[in-house]
């Protein structure tokens, strides 16, 4: 029988918040026949009101989260046959920015509980051609960030931080952002805050920040009556339409994001008798913000694991992901193909012992994709809408072991 509930999805308006705010910004812009960011106000009111709730010194904002991420990179200066570590579990767009500079991708493996990569995972692959990390904070839910920063201060490592999915994301009280050298952020339509694609850089440094502002402007300075293309950049601006919805938004940012987590505790409460099924777990000295809703699944207490479950959950009304992605970025074609500019083989070519990785030697994305399952998650999630997911939970499984004959609620 049908409960007449339909869970909110970040792809409509049904688990978006724009209103008469994000409106009357935008009329402003139009009214103003400024549509040029440089030219006009919102996206420098954007900039400085998200440095400020943030508490970072400075905030460039960008055309896309990939743009944030290649932007934060050219303003380390990561260079031409350089190696970047970073995560195999993350999107492309925040791995191709490593390509377009001419670094080289090296892959940490990731802790199999909260699928974030480690100190000891990074140590593994530090070399002497190591130029930066990007340490992504996956599902909103912090990285250990004290020995990663630890280690990467000893080596004279700068730590770029994917901030994409981890808005107002605490650790040790500090937001997600602001604890390493440059942080990038995503305005892409399913992130805790949207202006439907857009992003940004934050960074506590004055010249990583002026660098980042001038390269995402072709390498042009708007901020001098001297200008001059003062090294090679792209043009990542953002328009001011996207300017206005970004700033609608940021003021509404710490009340969406406070009501993700209060009714995540609700649906976390609401699991926890659920044979076999357990949330990703989060330190007592952080604070997840959940992008999305990440659980672990006991394949030997639910037959089928997160696949079986994810079809059963669909049945009866519950949208999921199975495993998150089909498989870590290196085993996509691009990489298993070295499939980048021409038949040029670059940058590949500039490191003549560039592996290709295997899936048994990363034991913790292995065994973290192959238990995870994760539920879409939005502002607009309220305290009926966990019970109706964790009601549904119970049943799913319910089903998945009493279709395999073993008795409801036991792993025999």
């Amino acid at each position: 029988m049908s409960t007449g509930i339909v869970l909110p999805s970040e792809r409509d308006a049904s688990g978006r918040s724009f209103g008469s705010e994000e409106r009357a910004l935008l009329l402003e812009v139009l009214e103003s026949g400024i549509l040029f960011g440089p030219n006009g106000t919102k996206v420098r009111a954007f900039e400085t009101e998200i440095a400020a709730l943030l508490g970072t010194r400075h905030a460039r904002a960008v055309s896309s989260g990939s743009a944030a991420v290649h932007t934060a990179l050219a303003a380390l200066d990561v260079g031409p046959g350089e190696e970047v570590i970073t995560t195999p579990i993350t999107d492309m767009g925040a791995i191709s920015p490593i390509l377009c500079q001419g670094a080289i991708p090296v892959f940490a493996d990731v802790d199999p509980q909260t699928l974030n990569i480690t100190a000891n995972t990074v140590a593994e692959r530090v070399s002497d051609r190591t130029r930066a990390i990007i340490v992504t904070h996956l599902f909103g839910n912090p990285c250990e960030m004290d020995p990663i920063m630890k280690l990467a201060t000893e080596r004279n490592i700068p730590v770029l931080e994917d901030a994409a999915q981890s808005y107002l994301a605490k650790y040790r009280e500090r937001y997600v952002g602001t604890l390493g050298q440059i942080a990038a952020f995503s305005l892409q339509q399913t992130k805790q805050i949207t202006c439907g694609e857009g992003g940004f850089v934050t960074t506590n440094s004055e010249a990583l920040a002026r660098r980042a502002r001038v390269w995402a402007d072709k390498g042009w300075n708007y901020d001098s009556e001297a200008a001059d293309h003062e090294f090679l950049g792209l043009n990542y601006r953002m328009s001011e339409l996207q300017g206005a919805v970004a700033l609608g938004q940021v003021r509404k940012l710490t009340a969406m994001v406070e009501n993700r987590v209060r009714v995540a505790d609700v649906l976390r409460r609401g699991l926890a008798d659920v044979a076999g099924v357990r949330p990703v777990p989060v330190s007592s000295h952080a604070v997840a913000t959940y992008w999305r809703f990440p659980l672990l699944i006991d394949s030997e207490v639910v037959p089928g694991g997160p696949a079986a479950l994810a079809g059963e959950l669909k049945s009866l009304g519950v949208w999921s992901t199975p495993n998150y992605i089909r498989y870590p970025a290196f085993m996509c074609r691009q990489f298993r193909e070295r499939v980048t500019f021409g038949q040029s083989d670059h940058p590949y070519s500039l490191h003549g012992d560039y592996p290709l990785e295997d899936i048994d030697d990363f034991p913790g994305c292995k065994t973290g994709l192959a238990s995870v399952l994760v539920l879409p998650w939005t502002e607009r999630h309220n305290d009926t809408h966990a019970a109706f997911i964790a009601d549904r939970m119970t049943e799913a499984v319910d089903r998945l072991v009493r279709d395999a004959g073993q008795p409801t609620g036991e792993s025999g």
